[in-house]
């Protein structure tokens, strides 16, 4: 069953092998990976991420700098908060609610540079329409460090763009062996045929000693039976 805007659709597969559940166990792994990997996709506000001040990493991520003074500017005073760079995403959140938060993983990012605003220089990050097309304003302390805090994240992004980072792991199975592998070269059988005169088809049929011509039919009293004659010494 899938869902797309308004409408609801309904898709049913048959695995051709019986009694296997091997279709339907891949295919819950495969959505249990989909759905426990979105933050590394998806932008996520207000999302359990931080943990006693702390950004709780995510499997495979690093953080590779973490501003303290860091100020969201969307409000109209501004909320002071911590900001962290890592090889997969920018999050900020506030320092008196943790739950006040925002990841942006590198994915979903549109654009980042430094524009004036009314707090001074401040960094700026648009995401793409798909996710909300959110314009985030962070004002870093000191501002001296924005040139710098601008590079690494452009520099992160074009690594993250290059090699992606999309929190599954998997391990490929043993591939199949080609065609060509499986070709077995013809051998001709080693078949002598051997012609005879005859061409009574019945001939391999008949039993031991036979001929086949007709035997004489005797009666046998011991047995009530008419039978064909025994050879001599039985």
């Amino acid at each position: 069953m899938t869902k797309d805007n308004n409408s609801r659709f309904e898709f049913i597969f048959t695995s051709l092998v019986k009694n296997s559940p091997r279709l339907f166990t891949t295919i819950q792994a495969v959505l249990r990976a989909y759905e426990t990997s979105k933050l590394y996709r998806d932008l996520k506000l207000r999302g359990s991420i931080i943990r006693d001040q702390q950004l709780v990493l995510l499997p495979l991520e690093q953080v590779y700098n973490q501003i303290p003074d860091a100020w969201n500017l969307s409000s109209d005073q501004g909320n002071l908060g911590q900001f962290f760079v890592t090889n997969v995403r920018l999050v900020w959140h506030a320092n008196l609610a943790q739950n006040f938060n925002v990841s942006v993983p590198y994915m979903q990012m549109k654009s980042v540079k430094i524009k004036d605003s009314k707090f001074g220089k401040a960094l700026v990050v648009e995401t793409q329409p798909k996710c909300g097309g959110y314009i985030l304003g962070f004002r870093l302390h000191p501002p001296e460090r924005l040139e710098a805090i601008l590079k690494e994240i452009l520099s992160l992004h074009k690594i993250f763009s290059v090699n992606p980072i999309f929190g599954v792991d998997f391990k490929e199975e043993e591939e199949a062996p080609s065609l060509e592998q499986l070709k077995v070269e013809r051998v001709d059988d080693d078949v002598e045929i051997v012609t005879t005169d005859t061409n009574d088809v019945f001939a391999a049929y008949y039993a031991e000693g036979s001929d086949g011509t007709e035997k004489d039919i005797t009666f046998d009293e011991d047995i009530g039976l008419a039978c064909e004659t025994l050879p001599e010494g039985w």
